[in-house]
């Protein structure tokens, strides 16, 4: 047969004969075989806009060699729509590329089965005069795009689905109901008043439930002018993974993965609240194990960890399944039983946890028994408030520890000693306020890799006049409770600003860091004053970092970010102190105009089981662009180790403790200082 009949009548087959009464039509029509990527039937209108010579000529083409991966998964779902319903139709607007040529029209799909019964597509092309060139790009937008843009009925019935939408979903029939995976999410859609509705929800997917981005707007089909939804979808699963991951990670303990003093804070309280508008009742035990420094001190921190693993796991088995432990931090466990009954349950449990931590256990080689002090609070008996029952347990538990240790308490009136003796230091702290008893001390940040210094944190201290220096930890808490922690911050904001100036005029141009506490950070004047400071003493604002807890951005408002904004403006850097130990929610690196993350010591002292979160912390804080600075450095290896991470500063012990202006002056002397940028 010549090339010439063949053009005109197509190859003898099955299907060219089916097909041979559409030869004579002005309209271009061919058979495509999606399996294999070519053109097996078309007529004589389909060779010119194919330019093709024969009909040989365009069926030995091979189609898929420059057909992207989009188009491909398009035509998979035209096929797998014609095998489910052989007289469905699609009518799109297709740009093709004969010879590399772009030419435009309307196409309308429809299924055809081929001689061995595979399903083919039938293609049939009508040109326009003209195409809008905006019409044209958003057509191929919509082909490409990898957002899943889908058009549904005001009721939900699917109208259109582009390439993206269509591979994600099981059915091409499937209603904007059947698609989110919770009902309340259809709902907030139709309930919405605004004509757009932006919302994080599950839906049903291929790969199973998964976290769309979804933005849903009211408007008119183009086709029929009735009311619809333009629905597009981003799939943020990664990131919704992501970010459950680091919310675990700040509310669980690292080490037991219990939840941890964040976790306590905020669904303890709910839960409270909870039992006590239902009228019911519970206990707080709080859990110190007795000499627990020793095993530290004569075994290691590594068998410490294994025994704390042990003892969170015990505790974890006598418990009952409503109630929840959680390790406060060191040794410290605490314990929420609810609801309660009678005091005999609190007993009960308290005795099995006596038994089970004084079993002993193998660390080393050797059998090690520990003992509890155990202090109990009642709610609403003893307080409403998980810091008023926390603080009342810990009174109870130095009870049982000062008659004895391995022992416990509930928390009674007589322990109100011990407030009125936190009430005497308070007033003790006023006085030494008024006297000027509070020394600034000054511990060197130093550079990781060359070991010089790079700055200083300002770091208070208690010269008692009969005590002698008082450590913070002993007057510290009493500060903030009592509210003098703010006027306390700004004696050592002032001491500070004074340092840096002194050292720079002798040459040593560097950085001061001062902690700002929540209360401080809180009070609606602080800019003003800081600012006023800085210009008393004639300081640089350049060279003071501001730290912060991570607690004072809890709240994500508005306030705390204005505030935050203005310090930088002028000229401040704000660091994040503590680092890991808090909320470390991702979101907040991005959002607040912060520059360093401080890594928390507990990390560094415990770095073998926390090196995934000390390098997660310091990858993030690359991605961020900040710098990070690790606090607690005690021995070398810590050091050789944030070497490794790439970790940018550290202070600690290994260096130098925190001493006081003159000792740190004498100090800048005699070490390399690394100009503060």
């Amino acid at each position: 047969m010549s090339a010439r009949s063949r053009q005109a009548d197509g190859p003898h087959t099955a299907l060219a004969a089916r097909l041979r009464d559409m030869t004579r039509l002005r309209r271009p029509v061919w058979v495509f075989d999606i399996d294999r990527a070519q053109v097996c039937w078309g007529n004589p209108a389909c060779l010119e806009l194919w330019q093709a010579s024969t009909l040989d000529d365009l069926m030995s083409r091979d189609m898929g060699a420059d057909m992207t991966e989009t188009v491909a998964n398009r035509l998979r779902q035209y096929q797998a729509d014609f095998s489910r319903d052989e007289q469905c139709q699609f009518t799109e607007v297709w740009t093709l590329y004969p010879n590399g040529v772009p030419c435009t029209m309307d196409v309308v799909f429809s299924g055809i089965r081929l001689d061995d019964g595979r399903m083919a597509m039938f293609c049939e092309a009508d040109a326009r005069e003209a195409y809008d060139a905006d019409a044209l790009r958003s057509a191929e937008a919509l082909l490409h795009t990898s957002v899943m843009i889908t058009l549904f009925t005001a009721n939900g019935l699917p109208l259109y689905r582009n390439p993206a939408a269509r591979s994600s979903v099981e059915s091409a029939d499937e209603t904007l109901g059947e698609h989110f995976a919770n009902s309340a999410t259809l709902q907030r859609l139709e309930q919405a008043s605004e004509d757009e509705i932006n919302l994080i929800a599950p839906v049903h997917s291929k790969r199973g439930q998964c976290w769309h981005d979804i933005t849903a707007r009211r408007c008119l089909d183009a086709v029929t002018g009735e009311h619809a939804w333009l629905i597009s979808e981003v799939d943020v699963s990664r990131l919704k993974a992501t970010e459950e991951r680091a919310q675990f990670l700040a509310e669980h303990d690292t080490l037991t993965n219990l939840p941890n003093r964040n976790h306590v804070s905020t669904a303890f309280q709910h839960r409270i609240d909870r039992h006590l508008a239902a009228g019911e009742s519970g206990a707080l035990v709080f859990i110190d194990l007795d000499h627990f420094k020793d095993i530290n001190d004569t075994l290691g921190h590594d068998a410490g960890d294994l025994l704390l693993i042990e003892v969170a796991s015990r505790l974890k088995s006598v418990i009952r399944e409503c109630d929840t432990v959680a390790r406060l931090g060191g040794d410290e466990f605490l314990l929420m039983i609810s609801p309660l009954s009678t005091r005999i349950t609190v007993l009960e449990i308290v005795n099995r946890i006596r038994r089970v931590t004084a079993k002993p256990m193998e660390l080393q080689e050797r059998d090690i028994a520990v003992t509890p002090s155990i202090g109990i609070s009642l709610f609403p008996e003893n307080g409403r408030n998980i810091n008023d029952l926390l603080r009342h347990a810990d009174l109870a538990m130095y009870h049982a520890k000062d008659t004895g240790r391995n022992d416990f308490a509930f928390f009674s009136q007589h322990l109100s000693d011990a407030v009125e003796s936190r009430i005497s230091l308070e007033a003790e702290l006023t006085v030494a306020l008024g006297d000027e008893q509070f020394v600034t001390h000054f511990q060197p940040r130093v550079d990781v890799q060359t070991n010089a210094i790079t700055g200083a944190e300002a770091l208070v201290r208690w010269q008692h006049p009969t005590k002698g220096m008082v450590s913070p930890a002993t007057f510290i808490p009493a500060c903030e409770s009592s509210g003098l922690i703010a006027q306390l911050g700004k004696v050592v904001f002032r001491d500070s600003v004074r340092a840096q100036r002194d050292w720079a005029a002798k040459g040593h141009v560097l950085r001061v860091s001062v902690n700002l506490s929540p209360l401080q950070f809180s009070e609606d004047s602080l800019v003003e004053e800081l600012v006023d400071i800085v210009r008393e003493e004639d300081g640089n604002i350049d060279g003071i970092e501001l730290e912060i807890t991570e607690s004072v951005l809890l709240g994500h408002d508005e306030s705390t970010i204005d505030k935050l904004n203005a310090l930088v403006a002028l000229g401040f850097r704000v660091a994040i102190d503590d680092f890991g130990t808090g909320y470390s929610n991702l979101a907040y690196l991005n959002r607040y105009p912060l520059r360093c993350l401080k890594i928390d010591r507990s990390f560094i002292q415990s770095l073998d089981s926390a090196r995934p979160i000390v390098e997660l912390i310091v990858s993030m804080a690359k991605l961020f662009e900040l710098d990070v600075v690790a606090e607690g450095v005690e021995t070398q290896a810590q050091l050789e180790a944030l070497r490794a991470y790439n970790c940018q500063e550290y202070q600690g012990f290994l260096f130098e403790k925190a001493i006081d202006f003159d000792a740190f002056t004498a100090l800048l002397s005699r070490h390399e200082v690394k100009r503060c940028a």
